[in-house]
């Protein structure tokens, strides 16, 4: 690999509770397990390092003892921080209610993860080798999004945006900014369908990339039926590897990480978007947020697939 992947999201912790269904309102249930996990953008960082990318940490983080716990799990990793610590708060927190069928369902609280200032952001450098990851959650963050606006026209290397499931809130016309820039958008077949507005996975994907550049590519995340490709003007759907799940927490970052170290490794896009299905259908099968296979693990399991 040449080039790096410099991450511009937001790291978290996430607060993640087990439970035999989600509480109707203003009842309760009993979690069956509870543990206090590095989450967000960290499990994007950590799915690429484990396929062996460099990975840069380009957002904010804080102090604290939440901070303190996200730091210590991206040096575990081997990812630089670019940013100093921001004094004034801590990293926010996700709660994630995980079902007994795998699925999840997140309430976030924002902390100094959400506060990048442009001029921090504005001496990260990038080089054309590189993969710029953006975030949508980071384009709902008035000061992250005013960071971003400023220093993406200036970025030389390849974009790849993930959405996220708040899709909807982003402000129409700071979607028309960004999507232009974006040389590969990931995301599942729902949000997907909110961004387009349409109810048709194939559909929504060629709407999505006639909003993009010329060559941009559309990954169109569809669980363990793998993945819609779509890229000048051709759909292709990019099988996926069927398992029963545990916990689906964390899938998609691991996709976007595992796609993103593919392409830092000069993959074509269905080549990358294979191993990256490969990687989530290992992924759902442990309990965590960050639960990206080792590149040897994920190659064993593709070799005997």
């Amino acid at each position: 690999m040449t080039g790096r992947l410099v991450h511009t999201g937001q790291v978290v912790l996430d607060l993640v509770m087990r439970v035999p269904s989600l509480p109707p309102t203003g009842g309760d249930v009993l979690a069956e397990s509870t543990e206090l996990l590095p989450g967000g953008g960290f499990n994007v960082m950590a799915a690429a390092a484990r396929s062996g990318a460099e990975v840069v940490y380009a957002g904010a983080h804080g102090t604290g003892r939440f901070a303190d716990q996200a730091r210590e799990a991206l040096r575990a990793e081997g990812i630089e921080a670019a940013q100093p610590q921001q004094p004034d708060s801590d990293n926010g927190i996700c709660v994630a209610l995980v079902e007994s069928g795998g699925e999840r369902t997140f309430v976030t609280g924002v902390g100094a993860e959400g506060r990048l200032l442009p001029e921090q952001l504005a001496k990260v450098r990038t080089e054309a080798a590189d993969v710029v990851y953006l975030s949508g959650y980071s384009l709902l963050h008035p000061s992250n999004r005013e960071a971003l606006l400023a220093w993406l026209p200036g970025v030389r290397s390849r974009v790849l945006l993930d959405p996220c499931p708040l899709v909807a809130d982003i402000p129409v016309d700071v979607l028309d900014a960004v999507l232009p820039r974006v040389d590969v958008l990931s995301c599942n077949a729902e949000e997907a369908r909110v961004l387009a507005g349409a109810t048709d996975s194939e559909v929504a994907a060629g709407k999505l990339a006639g909003r993009l550049g010329g060559s941009a590519a559309v990954v169109l995340r569809d669980g363990p039926s793998g993945c819609l490709l779509t890229v000048g003007g051709a759909t292709q759907r990019i099988p996926g590897f069927p398992v029963t799940p545990v916990d689906t927490n964390g899938a998609g970052d691991t996709h976007c990480g595992v796609l993103a170290a593919m392409l830092l490794e000069g993959a074509d896009l269905p080549t990358a978007a294979l191993r990256a299905n490969a990687a989530a259908a290992l992924s759902v099968q442990h309990r965590g947020p960050a639960t990206s296979p080792q590149r040897e693990d994920l190659n064993t399991f593709l070799t005997h697939t």
